[in-house]
């Protein structure tokens, strides 16, 4: 696969190493537009050339835009609520397809025989090309990064896409890598990076919009992280027909009450606290923060400054217009 790769420069690439800290990860450079790793170009054939399913079930988002939460609705919808063998982790459940390029796992698992990273992590692709039908797919790549057979309509499994409005979004994301990496700089700097599509997987608004322009396909439900919390009932019900599954009043309730964010923080299986004690070893991140922090809408009211919100504010309306979605 030939990607085109651009670097980071001048202040933009000096403002990027002083706010991610973390050895582990290289520098950041963009393949065919999007803000990846410089070792993203080693899994990139593995992921151009993967061999979708029919029966693949995929959640596709950007980072920290409701994923978790959308994965445990869509596993126990098409599981038909079987909360027993929901206790597995759901990164063993439903695995990152391309997690393995965060890091180089091998050489930390090498260095750090005490630190125990799952193959789900450690090799992810390969993880879950083993893994039986039906398959239970994360991604956070956009849709242009896709294995080919999803891109080109080769294979159609069902594909759930998640958003969430831009600055909860840039929010989320600094408290949960300054948690787990040690980001460095100031909440400003971090939203200087969102805001010039210099964060991990950007730009925010084109992964998007990938996602959005494919809705009408018939194989991939467009959800919202706002609507999931003023009616989940409704967004079950909406993933439900979905994926062709069709519940009780009674089953409605009680899987709306297993992903109330209270159960879903205090869940073993969902709130990913064993992985990132493992990996803050590595990271030496002395920061304390959950992975599930907080979970409201509307954190930039305290967040950002009127400076930044107006910044926000311009940059979506510009990137939205005439592309009819809104928040």
């Amino acid at each position: 696969m030939h990607l085109q790769i651009e670097l980071f420069s001048g202040e933009l690439l000096d403002l990027m190493r002083k706010v991610y800290n973390d050895p582990n990860i290289s520098d950041m450079v963009k393949f065919d537009g999007v803000t990846m790793p410089e070792q993203y170009e080693k899994l990139a054939d593995a992921v151009e050339n993967f061999q979708v399913r029919d029966d693949d079930i995929w959640v596709c988002s950007f980072p920290k835009t409701g994923t978790t939460w959308t994965q445990e609705m869509v596993w126990c919808i098409a599981n038909n609520l079987d909360y027993g063998r929901g206790r597995v982790p759901l990164k063993d459940r439903f695995p990152n397809l391309e997690v393995s390029v965060h890091a180089d796992f091998p050489e930390i698992v090498a260095s750090n025989p005490d630190i125990q990273i799952p193959e789900a992590v450690v090799d992810s692709i390969k993880y879950i090309a083993n893994s039986p039908s039906p398959r239970f797919i994360m991604t956070h790549l956009p849709f242009n990064l896709l294995p080919r057979q999803l891109r080109t309509g080769e294979k159609k499994p069902k594909i759930v896409y998640v958003v969430r409005n831009a600055k909860d979004t840039c929010i989320s994301s600094y408290h949960y890598l300054r948690t787990l990496e040690d980001l460095q700089g100031s909440f400003e700097d971090w939203c200087n990076l969102f805001l010039q599509d210099a964060v991990m997987y950007g730009p925010f608004w084109k992964h998007v919009l990938g996602y959005w322009e494919k809705r009408t396909e018939g194989n991939l439900l467009f959800l919202k992280y706002e609507d999931m919390k003023q009616d989940l009932p409704g967004v079950i019900k909406k993933t439900a027909t979905f994926l062709g599954k069709n519940f009780t009043t009674d089953q409605l309730l009680s899987l709306t009450e297993h992903l109330s964010f209270e159960n879903m923080r205090a869940n073993p299986a969902t709130n990913n606290e064993d992985l990132i004690r493992r990996i803050k070893k590595v990271t030496r991140s002395t920061v304390d923060g959950k992975f599930m922090r907080c979970g409201e809408m509307n954190q930039w009211k305290f967040e950002m400054s009127p400076d930044i919100i107006e910044r926000f504010d311009r940059w979506t309306r510009e990137n939205l217009k005439g592309t009819g979605l809104y928040f």
